[in-house]
């Protein structure tokens, strides 16, 4: 009869309340070396209050702990982490090689064994071997580079045999490993997805839309506009100290380049201004990586309207509606330079000639030349 292992215990739980094993073994009908056996392998220990474990379980746990210790010993005397480039790791291996064993030495740094036995067998030996896979090396680091870390292993042999250099992928993809190059095209989408996760899309502004000097807080949005069955889309950007707009370009791609483009030109118009916020929304463009990046240089605060809620970037909205309802709406465009134009004297008459009532009706450039005047009276 074949006992499972809750009855094995339940007979060694009655050897330890007094009862006798050759009384336990004829009732069970098992055999007393066999019951022994049992007795070293499902003795309980406790551990804490009302839990137990088998001393085959306890046995199991304290060689976990032994490896456990032990692979924390070995990454604390290495000088480089899991993550570090193969070679790197395979030297700092090589210097422990006879302290610990091979298996302990790769499983903590995550390397095969078979990989870390070639390395310790070649490393004594500076041969043309060696001279060729450094001469390699240079080689598919060069064609890396060259595309930009676009390529991996199989394009890379492509680019090498064009230029008269033989190397199979798998050569190529090992010391690639070894450098520590790996193509952008297999991590990119999950780094941009990381970085967006990271992303602190804050609304700064509030709804708050006065600002007490210029240069404080500029706010920008993109319209866009049908002409003969293609879109035109203009990126704008205003002040909201004198609802001036400061700069604004005319596109057929509503792109990053768009908003860079718009964002580096006002910024040169208004001098490089310091401590300033910048209000969107959470478009893609205004998301990407580019353009933050470009704001992060600059020291620029970025600000950002909630998903679904235009009046957080009112004063945007109401201009582009007065934009197309004064302008827009009253021609009827024929080309990509007649709409661009027309952009152009509306944007100049909005700054020059047009009275704005939160600026006591007058003009955004008017409103800014009084502010001017007041900091800086006339001796």
């Amino acid at each position: 009869m074949r006992l499972g292992i809750e009855e094995k215990r339940t007979l060694v739980s009655r050897y330890h309340t007094g009862e006798y094993a050759a009384e336990i073994c004829a009732d069970a009908g098992v055999a007393r070396s066999t019951f022994y056996i049992w007795l070293k392998a499902y003795i309980t220990i406790t551990i804490a209050a009302a839990h137990t474990v088998s001393q085959q379980e306890f046995n199991k746990i304290k060689q976990k702990i032994q490896k456990l210790k032990q692979k924390v010993d070995i990454l604390q005397k290495v000088n480089c982490t899991t993550s570090a480039p193969l070679q790197e790791k395979l030297q700092e291996l090589a210097k422990l090689y006879g302290q610990y064993s091979v298996h302990a030495l790769c499983e903590a740094l995550c390397v095969s064994q078979g990989t870390f036995y070639n390395h310790i067998f070649r490393r004594k030996e500076v041969t043309a071997y060696d001279k060729r896979r450094a001469e390699m090396k240079e080689h598919i680091k060069m064609a890396f580079d060259e595309s930009h870390q676009r390529f991996g292993a199989n394009r890379i042999v492509a680019v090498l045999s064009a230029r008269g250099i033989s190397a199979s992928p798998k050569y190529v993809r090992e010391l690639m490993q070894e450098m520590g190059l790996q193509s952008i095209t297999q991590y990119s989408k999950r780094d941009y997805q990381k970085e967006m996760r990271l992303v602190k899309k804050q609304n700064v502004l509030q709804r708050k839309f006065q600002a007490n000097e210029p240069n404080r807080v500029w706010v920008s949005d993109v319209t866009c506009f049908k002409i003969n069955d293609q879109y035109l889309y203009v990126c704008a950007i205003l002040d909201l100290f004198s609802r001036k707009v400061v700069a604004y370009r005319v596109s057929p791609k509503n792109s990053t380049y768009l908003i860079t483009s718009t964002f580096r030109q006002a910024y040169q118009n208004r001098n490089a201004p310091q401590s300033l916020i910048f209000h969107s929304d959470q478009g893609a463009r205004y998301t990407s990586q580019t353009f933050r990046k470009l704001l992060r240089m600059n020291k620029v605060v970025h600000s950002f309207s909630a998903p679904g809620q235009p009046h957080d970037n009112a004063v945007m909205e109401s201009f582009f509606s007065y934009m197309k309802r004064e302008e827009i709406y009253r021609t009827q465009y024929k080309s990509k330079r007649q709409f661009a134009k027309s952009i152009d004297n509306y944007i100049e008459f909005y700054n020059t000639q047009r009275p704005h009532s939160t600026l006591n009706y007058k003009t955004p450039d008017q409103f800014e030349a009084a502010y001017e005047s007041k900091k800086n009276p006339a001796d």
